[in-house]
């Protein structure tokens, strides 16, 4: 299983246009405003606070770029779907995603983070469709999984399966605060490394 050494903010960027001459793996972190993108970053990465989070649901308006391992990045793409962020926001922040993925040719795996207690919504399900409509197998990471008691787990993974027409290897229910589904994840993510 992969072992976090060092990770490192390494660049932000205000639009979607990858980084340039690197040659370096990506795994992609991606979804709605408020899933708990930072959290689950901090979480795989040991760190408290590397990734800001906030309060606020919409906050993270740039690509960032985290140097793991001094070998590899993790890539934050900007939230998507809140409703408290205005329409021109909106589409700015879905054209900065969608910069990135068509100029960038290093990644090697996508997360699409999902809330666990919600339903995919239709934002979630668009993004979902587009990644795969661009040749991506992306694993969906259901995040807050520890706000579930048993029933409402199992529920949860099912109707995520059934509700993307996914395949049940390629979900994982995660929980930034226990870590449930932190190893999981690192394994996943050292297998794509290294195929």
């Amino acid at each position: 299983m992969l072992t976090v050494k060092t990770a490192e903010l390494y660049k932000v960027t205000g639009d979607g246009n990858a980084l340039k001459q690197h040659d370096r793996p990506e795994i992609v972190f991606a979804g709605k405003s408020n899933v708990g993108k930072s959290s689950l970053i901090n979480s795989l990465l040991n760190r408290k606070s590397l990734a800001r989070t906030s309060q606020t649901p919409g906050k993270t308006r740039t690509v960032n770029y985290y140097l793991v391992n001094g070998s590899f990045f993790f890539v934050d793409l900007p939230g998507y779907g809140y409703a408290s962020v205005g329409r021109k926001d909106k589409s700015l922040l879905g054209k900065i995603a969608d910069e990135y993925l068509k100029t960038t040719d290093r990644i090697c795996l996508i997360l699409l983070l999902m809330d666990s207690r919600h339903t995919p919504g239709k934002n979630d399900i668009q993004m979902y469709e587009w990644v795969c409509s661009n040749g991506y197998e992306p694993c969906v990471i259901a995040t807050k999984s520890d706000k579930l008691n048993r029933s409402e787990f199992e529920r949860s993974k099912k109707e995520f399966i059934k509700t993307m027409g996914m395949k049940p290897e390629n979900l994982i229910m995660y929980s930034s605060l226990t870590g449930d589904g932190r190893d999981e994840t690192l394994g996943l993510i050292d297998r794509s490394l290294k195929g």
